[in-house]
């Protein structure tokens, strides 16, 4: 089912759903947005929270220039307009977790502007083509506080830990039709993120965060009226939020009721959205501009600097890796999906042409499939990623050039594998230690064959017989009879001889 045909079936006929969405992404940088309290996750309950955070009477905001340099390269990421004068506004609102009764953030003048993201197509997903979703804007924030509802019986305790962090909101046009596009353009924003740096994406630890926007309609009819789920913290619950919240409106619509613009909460145990308040429109926040803080303006050589430090992006990695390296699109897809994998990858693919006196291209096939198919395996067996396994690009890549030199098999080099897992040594550490080395001697090899020959006298009658199904029998027999340890291209060789 495409996209542009996904529907809701009611009972009077079908439903389009329309989804935007607003990403709020904690932004890479030691210190908080406005102050100089450190950001890091995991602190003792408001162990970093300065004066500024706590809204002490007669505390000033200094902006911090790593922010909004993080913020800058991440629009140049997504090819956005980076607008050289920004400002910054106070949204008024009260609550416990808000010290100061106003939040700082850019309604009027955001920092970056239009800017877009496209989709990869995925049939499996239910993504038939690759789709272009715009971005209306990322206007630089200020995080709150939390509320912490589990320490006291009677009371909530505050924590400001969180308060003063700085966020991208990352908004969205409501270009997206179905949960499957909602899920595939939060992926593919977090690993950008992930690579421009300016954000870690952990969506468990609340560093990436999302709310939902979901309305139905008529094909073709104006858009409904929309609600908005409120901090959705991961792809799968961004699609559930969708599924249910789209299906909850089409069946108040059917019922004759109408849809009220609120602000709701995604439950994960049940899968459904439940109301929290109506839904404020900008003026009910009394925005006005922060007699604070002046005007952002942004120079050419700062912008330039933004620009030169950016990476090599997902999707332009990944174009290099099949037209330079060879790769298949699906090994290509899966060495850029995570930036840490990409790494991994090129830092093996390094080691690798150098111990084995080759090109980068004349080893990228054969690493490519080693780290996808066999340590990728091994480690998930062992409940290990990239990041804490006990195999290193450098160990790989010694690995690997004692399967391309011919001295291990690519069976023995599985053992080896599970061997350097298992002990943290060095691939010829083990080779020479167990005896692993393979055997391309002729003379022994051959001596071997015939004695496989000469026991499987009917088998060879039947292969020569037209039966050549059975050549791989003797490969087999002759692969045991030596361990394991036989070169298989001599085997070849010499099966191909003698049977003639």
């Amino acid at each position: 089912m495409s996209d542009s045909t996904y529907r809701i079936q009611g009972a009077t006929g079908e439903w389009e759903v329309v989804i935007g969405l607003e990403v709020h992404a904690q932004v890479t940088s030691n210190s908080k947005l406005f102050s100089g309290a450190a950001t890091q996750f995991g602190a003792e309950p408001n162990a970093q929270v300065s004066l500024v955070d706590a809204a002490m009477p007669g505390m000033l905001p200094v902006l911090n220039k790593e922010c909004i340099r993080q913020a800058v390269r991440t629009g140049m990421a997504i090819d956005a307009q980076i607008n050289t004068w920004s400002r910054f506004d106070r949204k008024n609102y009260f609550y416990a977790d808000l010290p100061q009764g106003y939040q700082i953030s850019q309604l009027y003048h955001p920092l970056v502007g239009e800017g877009s993201l496209t989709v990869d197509a995925d049939e499996k997903a239910g993504i038939p083509e690759a789709k272009v979703i715009g971005i209306e804007r990322i206007h630089v924030e200020q995080d709150a506080g939390k509320l912490m509802h589990d320490q006291h019986p009677t009371m909530s305790y505050v924590d400001l830990n969180r308060s003063g962090v700085a966020l991208m909101e990352i908004v969205s046009r409501p270009d997206m039709r179905s949960p499957a596009e909602a899920g595939a353009y939060v992926a593919k924003l977090r690993q950008i993120l992930r690579y421009v740096g300016s954000c870690d994406g952990n969506m468990d630890q609340g560093s990436m965060r999302c709310d939902v926007n979901v309305s139905v309609r008529k094909p073709g009819d104006e858009f409904g009226t929309r609600t908005e789920t409120k901090n959705v913290n991961s792809v799968r619950f961004v699609m559930a939020t969708i599924e249910h919240e789209a299906s909850r409106q089409v069946d108040v619509l059917e019922s004759g009721g109408k849809i009220v613009q609120e602000t709701r909460l995604f439950d994960p145990t049940t899968g459904t959205t439940r109301s929290m308040r109506s839904k404020e429109d900008a003026h009910d926040y009394r925005y006005f501009p922060d007699p604070d803080l002046l005007p952002l303006v942004l120079d050419g050589a700062f912008l330039e600097d933004c620009r030169n430090s950016l990476p090599e992006l997902p999707d332009a990695k990944r174009a290099r890796y099949e037209g330079e390296l060879g790769l298949s699109a699906y090994n290509a897809a899966v060495l850029t999906a995570d930036v840490e994998t990409a790494r991994w990858f090129e830092l093996l693919l390094g080691e690798t042409a150098t111990a084995q006196g080759k090109q980068p291209a004349d080893v990228a096939k054969q690493a490519a499939n080693w780290l996808i198919s066999e340590l990728f395996g091994a480690l998930n067996k062992l409940g290990k990623d990239l990041e804490t396994s006990p195999v290193s690009p450098s160990a790989g890549a010694e690995l690997l050039a004692l399967v391309g030199k011919g001295t291990i098999s690519g069976s023995i080099a599985k053992q080896v594998l599970e061997k350097m897992l298992e002990t943290g040594d060095g691939a010829a550490a083990i080779v020479e230690r167990e005896g692993l080395k393979q055997e391309s001697d002729t003379g022994a090899i051959e001596a071997k064959v015939d004695d496989i020959l000469a026991a499987n006298a009917d088998k060879v009658e039947q292969y020569r017989g037209g039966k050549e199904a059975l050549f791989g029998f003797f490969v087999g027999q002759t692969m045991k009879a030596m361990q394991g340890k036989a070169n298989p291209q001599v085997v070849n060789e010499i099966l191909k001889v003698k049977l003639g």
